[in-house]
């Protein structure tokens, strides 16, 4: 399949090494301003540098090409210095969601072979209680910017960067050899490891960064999704470095207020010019008590994906700040946006139109296409899809087919030709962005010694955004309360999966093999609204 839009971009040959392409696309900005955190400053020139210091000492290690490397690190300036050093030196970043649990991480690291940690000092305890429960054994954990002493089998990101002189050449990578990983969840609760290769990114900033969002070398970029994130990685990491621009990156949570603090130039007195955030993000900030009046701030350019975009956010937002909202849809698998509303032309409600280079198919229970508004499985042709999930045959050939991506999501195609979104194609429920596992969190409240059967939904809230509920059928006999079921989940899972919502029932909804009937649950929960 030939499309104009990708034949027009400058093609790909071998070699091309992805991070060296963005080092390359900057060699006149040594002294511009690259990555701002909360620590300091990191100009292109000194990125560069410790961007070669860095695939110096790992390959050092005796770590060899397309050996993996584990990224667990808060958003800050070593993050984009250990990914990128991964990348030149031909390893294989696996970056990893900050928010999980010790018993995910050790499986995130057998199931990768990572020979290499590359952690923030913050983040180490969760590192070292995954280590002790896991088999599989690292070479060497880097900690940047520790918190207490290191163990002797560990390193300091400083000293290790101050051991390697910088590496003289990248490796000779091509544009279909794995480049990184994401970890995507799956519907079992088990993450599933998706292969991007060294092309996939460049692709991504060429055909949405720099075509749709327009982004200027003289911008200033915020992200509140984190870059282990694939919409994370986009905005603060490949779409800025493709146009020579700058990026405020922050490792505690995004909440209202600190949100609010970068906007205002708290961090260097610097503001950003462009925002990229969540549904959730936005609602919070709009029912914030503080909300910074339009003139304070310096948008030019906002941008939301991670769940669909309630409109009445959307419009509440560009009443008061006088900046649309630019929604989309993209996914780990696709790396980044594929449908989108446009800078100029936006419609609230919708997704908007596909991002020119990929193509969109709606197709129906039997394979074939659906007519206009008509929900249907959404699928996707684009020349940014991951290589395969690592290590999981059935699940690459059930996603991945004959060159399209099935998203699992559930659209409609309106009139116009933009795109309205209709819901999950399976049980999967997205909160504040992130996918939750309904199976996970229901598999750990009858864990509970009171607990005897749960199902999990996802319900909307007063905002339009999705929230999980569990219906929990208790032991006979047996009493527990809300707070306690919430806290028992937080304890087990990482805190962001626990139900907001429960409802004691004496029954679950069940076909006749036995197997919950969840959009009974649904059904009923939309009817008592």
């Amino acid at each position: 399949m030939t499309d104009p839009v990708i034949d027009a971009i400058a093609p790909l040959g071998a070699p091309f090494n992805f991070a060296q392409h963005l080092l390359a696309l900057n060699t006149g900005r040594a002294g511009k301003t690259a990555f701002i955190d909360d620590a300091g400053v990191l100009s292109y020139g000194e990125l560069a540098e410790r961007v070669r210091r860095v695939a110096a000492g790992l390959r050092s290690l005796g770590l060899k090409r397309e050996e993996r490397v584990l990224l667990l690190m808060q958003d800050c300036n070593d993050w984009p210095v250990s990914f990128l050093g991964a990348m030149y030196a031909g390893l294989v970043p696996v970056a990893v969601n900050t928010l999980l649990t010790a018993d995910d991480y050790a499986y995130m690291l057998e199931h990768s072979r990572a020979q290499a940690v590359l952690v923030s000092g913050a983040l180490l305890p969760a590192l070292t209680s995954a280590l002790i429960k896991s088999d599989h054994e690292v070479l060497k954990v880097v900690v940047s910017r520790p918190v207490a002493p290191l163990h002797p089998s560990e390193v300091e990101f400083e000293s290790f960067l101050a051991a390697h002189e910088p590496m003289a050449r990248p490796a000779r990578t091509g544009p279909d050899d794995p480049g990184f990983w994401l970890y995507s969840s799956g519907s079992t609760g088990r993450p599933k490891g998706a292969v991007h290769s060294h092309a996939n990114p460049y692709w991504t900033a060429e055909l949405y960064g720099k075509r749709i969002l327009g982004l200027r070398e003289r911008d200033v970029c915020f992200s509140a999704a984190k870059l282990f994130f694939a919409y994370g990685l986009g905005n603060a990491l490949t779409f800025p470095m493709s146009v020579g621009a700058s990026v405020i990156l922050m490792a505690e949570r995004p909440t209202p207020d600190a949100t609010f603090k970068r906007w205002l130039g708290g961090v260097g007195g610097v503001k950003p010019s462009v925002f990229f955030g969540a549904p959730t993000g936005f609602a919070g900030m709009l029912a914030a008590p503080r909300l910074p009046g339009r003139d304070q701030v310096a948008l030019r350019l906002v941008s939301s994906a991670g769940e669909a975009l309630p409109s009445e956010i959307g419009e509440r937002f560009k009443a008061h700040f006088g900046v649309d909202i630019i929604d989309g849809i993209g996914s780990t698998e696709m790396l980044h946006i594929f449908i989108s509303n446009l800078p100029g032309k936006v419609r609230y409600g919708t997704t908007g139109w596909p991002v020119p280079g990929y193509d969109i198919e709606l197709r129906g229970d039997g394979g074939g296409p659906v007519p206009d508004g008509e929900p249907g499985d959404l699928y996707i042709h684009g020349p940014s899809a991951a290589m395969m999930y690592w290590g999981n045959r059935a699940k690459t050939l059930e996603t991945f087919q004959g060159g399209w991506t099935k998203s699992g999501d559930k659209y409609v195609r309106n009139a116009d030709g933009s795109y309205t979104y209709s819901g999950r194609s399976d049980d999967m429920l997205k909160v504040s962005g992130i996918y939750v596992s309904p199976f996970e969190v229901e598999a750990t409240l009858v864990q509970h010694p009171a607990v005897l059967e749960a199902a999990v939904i996802g319900v909307p809230d007063a905002e339009g955004l999705t929230k999980t509920k569990a219906f929990v059928v208790l032991k006979p006999g047996a009493a527990a309360t809300d707070d306690e079921l919430k806290a028992f989940v937080k304890d087990k899972l990482a805190p962001y999966k626990y139900p907001r919502q429960i409802a004691f029932v004496a029954e679950l909804p069940k076909t006749a093999t036995g197997k919950i009937q969840r959009y009974k649950l649904r059904e009923l929960e939309r009817g008592a609204q």
